[in-house]
């Protein structure tokens, strides 16, 4: 949550041993820089994995999370996240400056935030720069590299969009509280088979009433998200070259076959398992650790 120091843009600076793993909104947008950490990012009604040096921005009142994964909860685990976020209300000063026709570019942005967006590898190391502009500087520098910054991300084309739709006024808190017991449990669970039974008493609902309440806060039923949850695991391991044979992953993710896998993976990636290793192994990874030392100076004083 952002800390509240008496500013129009908040920044918070993250160095704990995992991310906060509940499902969560304010009405903040949030631009988040991840310096390190790997895991499973939820924003919405869609999910994707995330690693150092990826830059998201999170629309305001939109439900979200960052779980970390599993080797960061290990009891002797000695690794730690570390994350820069940038906090502002569109209802707050912004909304007056939007009101400029100069701004109306960078109206449209923020308004396109509310679907979660990702910066491409390929724009993100442009975004490092104005990124640390504003959080190395303070009152009106702070103010004007803020909107130069934005005005950088609204001239990008490649943003890669998170959820299906906005979900700014479809939780009240109790739902929240409720979609974050549904989430939390099919992330701890999604390598077991989890019956209709199993994730209505864990809502507290009746079967047939979970499957309503799940698919009106979160407009997919609940197989669909299973199967997306199961599918993103399966590709971190892909990535990470975490295994064996494609057999165990689908094992290992919650599939009873290899043919149910394949199938579920291509519906989803649109490629099947091998082509997804191959086009991966043709990108090179993105780093904050690639970016030169003297770049990253924030003070955490501010």
């Amino acid at each position: 949550m952002p800390e509240k120091i008496g500013k129009s843009i908040h920044i918070k600076e993250d160095k704990l041993p995992f991310f906060y793993p509940h499902l969560h909104r304010h009405v903040e947008i949030q631009i988040t820089w991840v310096l390190s950490g790997e895991g499973t990012i939820v924003i919405g009604n869609n999910m994707k994995p995330f690693q150092s040096g990826d830059l998201f921005v999170i629309g305001a009142n939109q439900p979200h999370l960052f779980k970390s994964n599993p080797c960061y909860f290990e009891p002797d685990s000695r690794k730690k996240i570390h994350a820069l976020n940038i906090f502002f209300n569109p209802e707050g000063f912004i909304s007056q400056l939007l009101k400029f026709p100069e701004m109306n570019r960078i109206k449209k942005f923020i308004k396109s935030s509310n679907y979660g967006i990702q910066a491409s590898e390929k724009d993100t190391p442009k975004l490092f720069e104005y990124f640390l502009k504003v959080i190395n500087h303070e009152e009106g520098f702070m103010m004007a590299y803020f909107i130069e910054m934005l005005q950088a991300m609204a001239n990008l084309t490649q943003w890669e969009y998170f959820s299906t739709e906005s979900f700014e006024h479809m939780f009240t808190d109790t739902d929240g509280l409720k979609m974050n017991d549904i989430f939390r449990y099919t992330m701890d669970h999604y390598k077991e088979e989890i019956s209709l039974d199993q994730i209505s008493a864990v809502a507290h609902l009746a079967p047939q009433s979970f499957c309503r309440y799940f698919k009106k806060h979160s407009a997919k039923t609940y197989t669909q998200f299973l199967n997306e949850l199961r599918i993103n695991e399966a590709c971190k391991r892909l990535m990470e070259k975490r295994f064996v044979s494609i057999g165990e992953i689908a094992h290992q993710c919650g599939f009873n076959s290899v043919v149910s896998f394949n199938r579920v993976f291509k519906s989803i990636v649109s490629k099947t398992p091998r082509d997804f290793i191959k086009m991966h192994e043709k990108k090179l990874p993105h780093s904050y650790f690639d970016l030169p030392n003297e770049m990253v100076n924030y003070n955490s004083t501010h």
